[in-house]
């Protein structure tokens, strides 16, 4: 049996844009600046999508491996305490 590693999110649609709430992402680097909300939120910080603006796949793929390696490392609570 693998282990299963979980990211948890959230996607919320809007008129204008799509929401990817990201859970446990508090503590992951942002060097890019793709992060549009929740930049001081220990827990989850939010990236928003527009239909007119190209999206930072590379970015976005780092940020969810790392927090993907922190989830394995015992989770940002662990982590945030070491």
């Amino acid at each position: 049996m693998q282990n299963t590693i979980r990211v948890h999110c959230a996607l919320l649609a809007a008129k204008d844009h799509v929401n990817l709430s990201l859970y446990d992402g508090g503590i992951v680097p942002d060097p890019e600046g793709i992060i549009t909300a929740g930049h001081d939120n220990k827990t989850a910080r939010t990236i928003s999508f527009r239909q007119s603006e190209p999206v930072n796949t590379a970015a976005l793929i780092t940020m969810l491996k790392q927090i993907i390696a922190n989830n394995r490392a015992g989770g940002w609570r662990k982590l945030k305490n070491s």
